[in-house]
């Protein structure tokens, strides 16, 4: 089904703001967090990347583990444009990607599968939409390679989106995940109470 979409999970952010090694926190199941993500982008795209900051990171072993090639990005604490560039860098044969952060394990297979369906369809932006607001993961097709191999500092694609906003297809999901990032201990606790947490925009 894919036909060359590539999957691209983010898995070298800093974690500063949740005051320890957020990745590698584990969920109410045992679950590593960038783990959970991980499982669901391959259930979807069996051939996925993850990049990280280091291949000798705990992160990178536990990703390897799970099948996931690895891409280093040692650049990365310069922002999520650097670590998807490299990404996509390590595609060069994609026809479109797909990319998932590695802090939002509660997107659901199905919902990652239909935005690889849409770009395969043809489309050249796709994001899934939930309540009326815009979630991850984003797709994104090959017409976009330079720009995204481009990309630097930590705004990541959110210029690019915000440029060919009319071009992107609006898939509608039933599935709170795609709005629910983790960023603080505190969005965990949301999240048992709540069934979501704030999403992020870009």
């Amino acid at each position: 089904m894919s036909l060359g979409i590539q999957g691209i999970l983010l898995a070298a952010g800093s974690a500063s703001r949740f005051g320890s090694d957020k990745l590698a926190h584990r969920l109410d199941d045992g679950t590593p967090i960038v783990i959970a993500s991980a499982r669901h982008l391959r259930e979807a795209l069996p051939a996925s990347l993850a990049v990280v900051r280091s291949t000798r990171s705990p992160v990178a072993a536990l990703l390897r583990d799970e099948g996931l090639q690895i891409v280093e990005c040692p650049e990365a604490a310069e922002g999520m444009g650097v670590s998807l560039a490299a990404g996509v860098r390590a595609s060069a044969a994609a026809t479109g990607w797909v990319v998932v952060l590695g802090d939002m394990p509660f997107i659901r297979p199905d919902t990652i599968r239909r935005v690889a369906e849409r770009l395969v369809a043809g489309e050249v932006l796709v994001a899934p939409f939930f309540g009326g607001e815009r979630g991850h993961p984003v797709g994104m097709g090959a017409v976009f390679r330079d720009r995204l191999e481009a990309l630097r500092g930590d705004e990541g694609a959110r210029s690019l989106l915000r440029e060919h906003a009319r071009r992107m297809a609006h898939l509608d999901v039933d599935d709170p995940g795609v709005l629910r990032d983790i960023d603080t201990q505190d969005d965990l606790a949301a999240g048992r109470t709540a069934g979501k947490a704030p999403g992020r925009t870009a």
